[in-house]
């Protein structure tokens, strides 16, 4: 087949042609070669020394269970001395691209509003991988999470790939400005502080998942930010941009890990390949968790959706690519609202005080790209202005219709 395409490009533009044509496409082609884990050592890989470094989406790992069943009062007390015999809040924010700017003026809104708590735990997937290390570390960071989402557009996040070479390579996007973006903002200072935040008690996930393995993956930040391990840096910055990566759309990250003493490699996508928002896996007990804890009342989640849920009518023109897109739009949509339900049905069997936000349906304004600067900044205001008045926090996911939660 390649002789046969190659021939016919001989003949229509001629030698000299092919020659460039065979250069672009073996430059963009050399894509890294791996040593993907073998299927039965899937469940021992891990991070060198940092044995709570990750645990997959859908159970609840061994070191977790076994503290939480082993630790005397003395012990909690010791590492959770900043979480320990008082309430929680827990905060949960999904993906959506460039819509992640609601979420980001929302937090910032919500901090002029005088009510923003400190967060007991923070998980994020895709731009909320982005998001959520700056609601962790709190209101002091509210000026650089603002920069981020307002004063950014596409090509901060990424560039196009020779249209030739992009088939033969790993996806249709370099997002090499992304990572520097992630450099800049994610420091040593930065890390330093949330590993700070980590040995108070307080947690930091970032979902992502597994395309060997077919499974989510959720990432301990703090816990990463906190160890020795001599590449922590570049570890937490390949997890946010693994969280965002788009598969096709953007490059996948390998990340190394070991087994049985040797070094292999894992394919990490986007989290919301597998979750658009999560809070905790099914599987934990969290009664048990909030009982060790001597949790105050019941703990508030709070869920911001970066996107629209209400439904929106669309003429799709009769092609490949509009047909395509608008497929893709609703299959994530509904999969984030079966996210919320999920996360509703834990707070229901786990005693926790749901509360939901999203994109408001009458919020008309189109982007021009990708990450359109303007949209962004209309978006990031629209959040602002709602929590800086008082969010009405929805106390039930779409199709409950309860009346809005009074302001917290």
């Amino acid at each position: 087949m390649k002789a046969k395409i190659f021939e016919i490009l001989r003949l229509l533009a001629g030698r000299a042609f092919v020659i460039g044509l065979v250069a672009i496409v073996t430059g963009c082609a050399s894509t890294p070669e791996r040593k993907p884990l073998p299927l039965d050592l899937t469940t021992q890989a891990h991070i060198p020394g940092i044995p709570d470094a990750r645990l997959w989406g859908d159970e609840w790992p061994k070191f977790s269970l076994e503290r939480f069943t082993t630790f005397t009062v003395a012990d909690f007390r010791r590492e959770y001395a900043g979480i320990y015999d008082g309430p929680h809040h827990y905060l949960a924010i999904s993906g959506g691209g460039a819509e992640g700017a609601f979420g980001s003026g929302l937090l910032v809104g919500w901090t002029a509003a005088g009510t923003r708590p400190e967060f007991t735990m923070v998980t994020g997937i895709s731009t909320g991988a982005l998001t959520a290390p700056f609601a962790f570390l709190g209101s002091d960071y509210d000026d650089e999470l603002e920069a981020v989402y307002t004063n950014i557009s596409t090509e901060d996040i990424f560039k196009k790939r020779n249209a030739i070479g992009a088939v033969f390579a790993d996806a249709m996007y370099d997002t090499k400005p992304l990572r520097s973006l992630l450099v800049k903002h994610f420091n040593a200072d930065f890390i330093d502080a949330i590993a700070r935040q980590h040995n108070r008690g307080r947690r930091l996930f970032i979902g992502t998942a597994n395309l060997d393995a077919g499974r989510s993956v959720i990432w301990n930040i703090g816990a990463i930010a906190a160890s020795d391990y001599p590449g922590k840096m570049a570890l937490i910055h390949d997890v946010i941009q693994a969280s965002a990566a788009i598969p096709v759309l953007f490059p996948p990250v390998v990340i190394p890990v070991e087994a049985n003493g040797q070094p292999y490699d894992e394919m990490h996508v986007d989290g919301g390949t597998v979750s658009q928002v999560f809070v905790y896996p099914a599987a934990v007990d969290w009664k048990t968790i909030t009982k060790k804890l001597k949790v105050h009342g019941k703990p508030k989640v709070y869920v911001i959706r970066n996107s629209f849920l209400d439904p929106d009518y669309r003429g799709v023109k009769r092609k490949v690519f509009a047909i395509a897109s608008r497929t893709i739009d609703s299959l994530i949509r509904y999969q984030g609202i079966g996210d919320l339900y999920q996360i509703y049905a834990l707070c229901v069997r786990d005693g926790n005080d749901f509360n939901l936000a999203y994109i408001p349906s009458n919020f008309t304004q189109e982007p021009s790209e990708s990450f359109d600067p303007v949209y962004m900044r209309k978006l990031f205001d629209l959040g602002y202005g709602m929590a800086r008045a008082g969010y009405p926090w929805m106390k039930d996911p779409p199709g409950f219709h309860t009346m809005p939660a009074s302001t917290n």
